[in-house]
């Protein structure tokens, strides 16, 4: 496995300047898990940008954008090999979480009168669907082009411990804007919750490239949701004003997030969800992450009415990424669209109950670009 890490690196390593580079290869991906086979997919736009992504987790591998310079660096924290995603003892890089991204409280929800329980996964609460979630499962190919992938997967009644089954599709597509446009749809036959979201950690100076606390993040929010000893919300929203989470004006990541704040040791750094500002359902603005020394941007619009930031707190080194180097704390930062933790317990946040006959619809984009400045 080492080897096949070493090699990986050297390839992705070799060529990467002004627009030449070498990509992850799809035979290091083929393996399996439970009899399903795991594949990468590869989506190419004309500005010379790529994004690679496998179905096991239905999750983001490899984002090939360009700096101020022209040249091409890998944006989003991962692993060079399929076995290698399966080993990891981080679980969440890239993937789709679901069928509830964040927490649930104690794991439990009452639903038409029935309460249910979820696997504990996360202290005493349930975290991103639990421990065998959608991040852990092999989907099926939809459809696959140059410029889109469409994963789908079948989570049966009971599943998790969630009612329902529940027909999920992912669609992630490269547009000539250099976009990585990603389009969740979901139906079931029994009332059941659902929120979906994807947990790709970005650092825009490239994967192994150091710290992204000098990264410079705006959210358009003037609230987040304040969490207990347990990092569930309390179900009150509290005005960022005066806060270390006030990012209404653009501020490097690091410049606070130590600072003796309360909710911020809770998390051992940023996780937090903000309430953006937007009428709800609409895609709109929500987030601009800024590294200044390669020039790159990420402006973040989605349908979620929250977004979630977390600073990568307890990666610790244990896994090898992509060019052969640990990841370490805080190498990577996730800005997750998503709904508010532990919603089913809270009836005044958004809804997140999906009916049948109702369809589910989310929408995120991550457009990249460069700095004018």
């Amino acid at each position: 496995m080492k080897i096949i890490l070493v090699l990986a690196a050297l390839i992705a390593l070799l060529g990467c300047e002004n627009g030449s580079y070498e990509i992850l290869r799809e035979a290091d991906f083929k393996t399996e898990l439970d009899g399903k086979s795991i594949e990468l997919f590869t989506l190419k736009n004309s500005k010379g940008s790529t994004i690679q992504l496998t179905n096991f987790g239905a999750r983001i591998v490899s984002i090939w954008m360009p700096d101020k310079n022209g040249k091409f660096d890998d944006v989003n924290t991962g692993f060079a090999t399929g076995d290698a995603y399966l080993e990891a003892n981080g679980p969440y890089y890239g993937n789709t979480v679901g069928r509830y991204a964040n927490r649930i409280a104690k794991g439990q929800f009452i639903l038409d009168s029935v309460q249910y329980q979820l696997p504990i996964n996360n202290g005493v609460n349930s975290i991103h669907g639990g421990s065998e979630g959608l991040f852990k499962q092999v989907w099926d190919v939809a459809k696959v082009s140059t410029t889109e992938v469409v994963f789908s997967y079948l989570s049966v009644d009971g599943e998790q411990g969630y009612p329902g089954n529940l027909q999920l599709y992912v669609s992630f597509s490269l547009s000539d804007d250099n976009e990585l446009i990603i389009v969740y749809k979901a139906s079931t036959d029994k009332a059941t919750p659902i929120n979906l979201s994807n947990h790709a950690f970005f650092n825009l100076g490239g994967e192994a490239s150091g710290t992204i606390l000098d990264h410079h993040l705006y959210v358009n929010a003037d609230y987040y949701t304040p969490l207990d000893s347990t990092q569930i919300p309390t179900g009150e929203l509290d005005n960022v004003e005066g806060t270390p989470y006030n990012f209404k004006s653009s501020l490097p990541l690091g410049a606070r997030i130590n600072d003796d704040f309360e909710q911020l040791k809770l998390g051992n750094g940023y996780d937090i969800n903000f309430v953006l500002n937007k009428d709800e359902e609409l895609l709109s603005h929500a987030a601009i992450l800024y590294d200044p020394t390669s020039g790159r941007v990420m402006d973040v619009y989605t349908t979620e009415p929250g977004i979630q930031l977390y600073t990568g707190n307890f990666m610790n080194g244990s896994d090898m990424g992509k060019f052969g180097k640990p990841l370490n704390k805080r190498e990577g930062v996730c800005l997750e669209t998503q709904h508010y933790a532990d919603s089913p317990n809270q009836p005044q946040f958004p809804n997140t109950i999906l009916q049948p006959g109702e369809n589910f619809n989310s929408k995120t984009i991550y457009r990249f670009s460069v700095a004018k400045h």
